[in-house]
């Protein structure tokens, strides 16, 4: 059945567009801070997290800014700028006391389902790299979030914490690598199917899959007029909320043209696929216990940044290398070869053209991955495990991320690698555009929505807040003791390892 038995019978409070993690989170945050809110969601597939979310299409299965290198430029000087590992680092534990939270009150399944223990790990190779990564180590340590982070450049050390990274390498190579005891692995699919499983058990809500939102208008009293398609039918139907939150991914820009609030003019989209190579022999699965983390290829989008990466998906360990990135015109893994071409307009062709421009390497970068041959592949593979054949792996497409264009005043317009929400300036309507760090950090930048888009209920609300995340409106970077108490508890809750060491 396509639609929720407990659907709103009339204009809801609250529309939410797109049945990822962001709906979801945002859904039951607002339904616990204002239970007689009426939400309805829509969804044009007909399950619930099959995008960006879904567990297989999702590279950032708990960025936390451990491993990831990309978070952490090398300045001109040779220093390391943390600023963006820090808060990122934040908003996971952000993340983590809010899912803590659900699983104490029962809202969502045991946390095993959905997070377990996983170290994170930088891998790299080369003299400048080792310096950088020294640096980096050092830069990170300084602060409580990272302590407990351990650094290595001795091989054998290396191969205690990764063997398949080691085997095989030339002994003269010149190697380091950081581990990450605390890291976890989230599926993210998991997740929010128990979020929309919690959200349709109560009064208030309708869940919608199988929907198409074709239109959005502001109506004479400022209230959304949404026009709904059910894509199975083809029945339409109309309705009006006072709030609109587009969270459909790579389907978010072309909503938000529709909407036509200012604030969205201007704004442009970079499809960017992916593709996984995953391990087929369970020996080999079974060795690798880690989220190694590489550095990305000069002009290569975020999301490209290479892994070899230990997942649990379905009840069962997984190991996947990539992603490799290509370019397609669709926005969506199900969506339309024209979304590319049906988003440009006007407001936003200069920016789009300024920003292909000044990105010609990312672009000549895609085009010889699109290019590359099942050896080309395996030559990556062998960068992290030099030991790796062919016949042990299998290529599986990836999701479909859609990075941010926007306008610059001096630049005429930039690609951005980050997410970012737009919003009205009366909060009525709010979009989520961009990729990562995304789903790791849902709970902050819906904390941050429910801000910029509820602002008076957000005064009355600031309790309820604190009771689901206990650290909320305080600083964990600069709070140490605030992030060993948060960490003690959420480690118990979530059943994760927790490292005295970090106190």
């Amino acid at each position: 059945m396509n639609t929720s038995k407990k659907s709103v019978k009339k204009d809801p409070d609250v529309v939410l567009i797109g049945a990822g993690i962001m709906s979801a989170t945002l859904g039951v945050l607002l339904k616990e801070l204002q239970p007689d809110l009426t939400i309805e969601i829509f969804e044009r597939l007909d399950v619930v997290t099959a995008e960006s979310s879904d567990a297989w299409n999702n590279a950032g299965t708990g960025h936390s800014a451990f491993c990831e290198l990309n978070y952490t430029p090398e300045k001109e000087d040779g220093s390391v700028d943390i600023s963006k590992a820090l808060k990122i680092a934040e908003s996971f534990e952000i993340s983590r006391e809010f899912w803590a939270y659900l699983v104490e009150k029962n809202i969502v399944p045991a946390p095993r389902t959905f997070i377990n223990d996983t170290p994170h790990m930088s891998f790299v190779w080369g003299e400048d790299n080792v310096r950088y990564l020294k640096t980096r180590y050092e830069s990170l340590t300084r602060n409580h979030l990272f302590k407990g982070m351990q650094y290595s450049e001795d091989p054998a050390q290396i191969a205690e914490w990764t063997p398949l990274i080691m085997e095989g390498r030339d002994p003269s190579e010149k190697v380091a690598a950081t581990r990450m005891d605390i890291g976890t692995d989230v599926n993210f699919g998991e997740l929010t199917r128990g979020l929309f499983n919690h959200l349709k058990s109560l009064p208030g809500i309708g869940l919608h899959l199988g929907h198409d939102v074709r239109d959005l208008d502001r109506d004479d009293d400022n209230r959304w007029k949404i026009e709904v398609k059910n894509r199975k039918s083809g029945k339409k139907r109309e309705l009006r909320a006072k709030f609109v939150f587009i969270g459909a991914g790579g389907g978010s820009l072309p909503l938000l043209e529709k909407s036509d609030i200012p604030e969205g003019k201007g704004f442009g989209g970079f499809p960017v696929s992916g593709q996984w190579l995953v391990c087929t022999d369970p020996e080999i699965i079974e060795r690798h216990q880690a989220k190694v983390y590489g550095k990305a290829a000069v002009g290569s989008p975020p999301m490209s940044v290479p892994h070899l990466d230990t997942r649990m998906i379905d009840g069962k360990k997984a190991l996947l290398f990539g992603p490799y990135a290509g370019f397609s015109t669709k926005f969506l893994k199900n969506g339309s070869f024209l979304d590319l071409p049906k988003s440009i307009k006007l407001n936003n062709i200069g920016p789009m053209m300024a920003a292909g421009l000044r990105n010609i390497p990312l672009t000549k970068y895609l085009i010889d991955q699109v290019r590359q041959s099942p050896e080309d592949r395996l030559e990556s593979l062998k960068d992290y495990m030099p030991e790796a054949r062919m016949e042990d792996w299998k290529l599986e497409v990836a999701g479909q991320r859609v990075q941010v264009i926007k306008k610059d005043p001096v630049k005429g317009g930039v690609l951005e690698f980050g997410t970012e929400v737009v919003a009205a300036a009366d909060g009525s309507i709010a979009a989520l555009l961009g990729a990562s760090p995304g789903a790791s950090t849902s709970v902050s930048i819906m904390l941050d929505l429910i801000k910029r888009c509820f602002p008076e209920q957000s005064k009355g609300w600031e309790s309820r807040m604190k009771d689901m995340i206990p650290s909320y409106g305080e600083s964990l970077i600069e709070n140490a003791a605030l992030l060993e108490k948060s960490r003690e508890w959420t480690s118990r809750v979530l059943e994760l390892n927790y490292l005295e060491e970090v106190s």
